[in-house]
């Protein structure tokens, strides 16, 4: 089947490499280069990265409603677009285009988790199980009919890169299944859908108010950005842990520091102060005047 890519991140590369093997991938199109490391320097996304290695043509349009770029999609004669994790909303002039429509690969079961960061987000609000649905495009975001959902456990310690690897690969393989045997369309059921907005830095702030297992998932959904911070403090490796007290009570100090949440509480085996490398939390917090029995701050 002729195909024409859209995916910019690493959740899309094996989804392209899939098509590459069995398909006749037409274009792969991608967000345009952006600076990126230390010197900031232009890097070009993972998927054109993937797609140069196998010998696609690749395309980085700044804008794909301009007369021009859609020209070059009807030239090419796609049969089906695959879009994942692109970026963008496709505008109808493009999902018109080729004869199949557009498909996606959307994380989550919809319709819950419709949005930017539906693996994080099921990670946050302490999913067990998630997965993947394959789904046609329209106009609206993630609303499109589902024609195949593919189920997985959420680990109680899974973090996000680990989650996100795994739905990527089951992603690909479901899609490869699809365009094999083309299943019958099954509306979505609105009325349940759920959001998953982006990531903001903002929500990286947690208080030791909150419960143990609150925190603990928030540092699960947001490894490896944004992270989460108590203060100026970022910590960088935390666990659950036995323990209560008035919440924000340092428990212990050891090469780890327990400190009491809202209910139960969290072991922090790593700090990072600002400008600093990160270190064994119990060095931390002896450096911060830190007791056991106070609370902290």
């Amino acid at each position: 089947m002729r195909v024409a890519f859209f995916g910019t991140p690493d959740f899309a590369v094996p989804t392209l490499e899939a098509l590459a093997r069995h398909h006749e991938v037409v274009l792969v199109v991608a967000q345009p280069d952006k600076p990126a490391g230390r010197g900031m320097k232009m890097q070009a996304p993972p998927v054109i990265v993937k797609a140069r290695e196998l010998g696609l043509p690749v395309s980085q349009p700044a804008k794909i409603r301009t007369a021009e770029f859609l020209d070059s999609i009807r030239a090419l004669a796609p049969e089906v677009g695959i879009v994942v994790a692109y970026g963008r909303i496709l505008p109808a002039a493009l999902l018109e285009i080729p004869a199949r429509g557009f498909l996606n690969i959307h994380g989550s079961i919809l319709p819950k988790y419709r949005g930017a960061a539906p693996i994080q987000r099921a990670i946050e609000h302490g999913e067990t199980v998630t997965g993947v649905t394959i789904m046609r495009v329209d106009e609206e975001l993630d609303h499109g009919p589902m024609l195949r959902v593919a189920a997985t456990d959420i680990g109680p310690d899974e973090r996000t890169p680990a989650l996100a690897r795994r739905l990527s690969e089951i992603g690909a393989n479901a899609l490869l299944d699809v365009l094999r045997d083309w299943p019958e369309e099954t509306p979505q059921d609105h009325a349940n859908a759920t959001i998953a907005p982006k990531i903001e830095k903002s929500e990286s702030r947690v208080t030791f108010d909150e419960p143990a297992t609150v925190i603990y998932n928030r540092f699960r959904a947001f490894d490896p950005w944004p992270g989460i911070t108590f203060g100026e403090l970022k910590l960088t490796d935390i666990a659950l842990a036995d323990g209560s007290a008035s919440p924000g009570t340092i428990l212990s100090i050891e090469d780890s520091v327990v400190v009491a949440a809202g209910e139960g509480a969290i072991r922090i085996n790593e700090l990072q102060r600002p400008g600093k490398p990160r270190a064994a939390a119990g060095d931390v917090a002896r450096g911060l005047g830190w007791r056991v029995g106070e609370r902290a701050s």
